[in-house]
């Protein structure tokens, strides 16, 4: 007989798999890749299972008025949830249908400084029998292995000492120039990623870095959302809901340039794809602030809610670049503050505008206030680089308590 899960196992299964699959989802789009949209619709259909029986289970758990207040907390997680989980289809779909994505957004998406992509373990591959940690990937090639499915099951967040078998199939995050090192040394075949060219601005130019913006903002409203449920902080969850009305604006704005370059020429077939991914983006961010409103009016989340999220060993956390600091002038690559630290910068805050996911080439400035997501043991170090003292110390304070 099957072992039943807890409610919290169900809750950081849902969780973990619904990050992966918008992860997943936007690949297939860049790659223009049906192998990782199918990956999409697989976890699609286990995930439908798993939150069937998150609620089921969550009812069950119900024995009073008390507990009933609680668990529909748990419940309108499941629900926001199962909305990124139905948008992170739709987005695979796109790629499954052929709806028309410009290679304009194929190439700009591909650029980021970080992509995910899908790679076979071969039977003769160096890697067949050698642990994560052994193998050492992010020293090899940059890249991360978010994810491992062996047949038919999962495995997020792999710890170092899994060993990597044949037929795995690993999930990696990293830089374009690490895609095909991973791909070989897994004795998959090179992607042979093209570096985009140069050309004049155009309304599809204008709406597909709009797009790009959408979905940088869309991942990372859900991010913050995590936190400022775990961290019942009021802040991150007016950060959430500043991304999400940010996000209805570029798609109103989105729509705009979408029409200019019909009036320019572009056959709107070719639009199709790009007015679903930014619906599809808007729904996640749509979901992100819905999740949010479990800490409004200081309500309690359940403590299954936040057992669940304090899985993840990564805090989030915001320092301002201060007057005279290292940091002003650097580029966030020269700052090393994700090889190193281990942190990653999802959004820096400047003259009242977030710029969402910045990519390395991206200069501090003074007074850029940056959100970011790491180790613990990182995060002392990325407040002094930036010079905010005031930050490190109520840090420091908050870590002694």
């Amino acid at each position: 007989m099957r072992e039943r899960k807890t409610l919290k196992d169900l809750l950081v299964e849902a969780k973990d798999a619904s990050e992966l699959m918008v992860d997943l989802a936007y690949a297939s789009v860049f790659f223009g890749d049906d192998d990782i949209a199918n990956e999409v619709l697989r976890l699609r259909e286990e995930l439908s299972d798993v939150i069937v029986e998150l609620r089921t289970v969550a009812v069950l758990a119900a024995r009073s008025r008390e507990d009933a207040e609680g668990i529909a907390g748990v419940l309108h997680m499941a629900s926001a949830i199962d909305k990124i989980v139905d948008a992170a289809e739709d987005i695979a779909r796109v790629t499954l249908k052929d709806l028309g994505v410009p290679q304009e957004l194929r190439l700009d998406l591909r650029h980021a400084d970080e992509i995910v992509i899908r790679a076979r373990v071969r039977d003769e591959s160096e890697l067949v029998g050698k642990s994560l940690e052994d193998v050492e990937l992010p020293l090899e090639c940059g890249m991360w292995v978010i994810a491992i499915r062996r047949d038919v099951s999962w495995i997020f967040g792999p710890e170092g000492d899994e060993v990597i078998r044949a037929n795995d199939v690993l999930f990696a995050q990293g830089p374009e120039d690490g895609v095909d090192a991973l791909r070989a040394l897994a004795g998959a075949p090179a992607l042979n990623v093209i570096s985009p060219a140069a050309s004049s601005l155009t309304g599809l130019d204008r709406a597909v870095d709009l797009l790009v913006e959408m979905k940088n903002a869309s991942e990372v409203a859900v991010g913050l959302a995590y936190s400022a449920i775990l961290l019942r902080d009021a802040g991150l969850a007016s950060e959430v809901s500043h991304i999400e009305d940010a996000t209805d604006e570029m798609m109103h704005e989105l729509e705009r340039w979408v029409l200019r370059s019909v009036k320019e020429g572009t056959e709107p077939d070719r639009l199709r794809g790009l007015l679903h991914l930014a619906f599809a983006s808007e729904r996640i961010a749509d979901a992100a602030q819905e999740m949010t409103r479990l800490i409004e009016d200081d309500e309690h989340p359940h403590p299954i809610i936040r057992e669940a999220l304090a899985e993840a060993d990564e805090v989030i956390v915001s320092g301002t670049a201060q007057h005279g600091s290292v940091a002003i002038g650097r580029t966030l690559g020269d700052l090393k503050l994700r090889t190193e630290l281990g942190m990653e910068i999802l959004a820096i805050q400047r003259g009242g505008r977030g710029l969402y996911r910045p990519r390395k080439t991206v200069h501090l400035a003074e007074a850029d206030r940056l959100l970011a997501l790491g180790p613990e043991d990182g995060v002392a170090e990325m407040l002094t680089l930036l010079g905010d003292t005031a930050e490190l110390e109520a840090y420091v304070d908050d870590d002694d308590e």
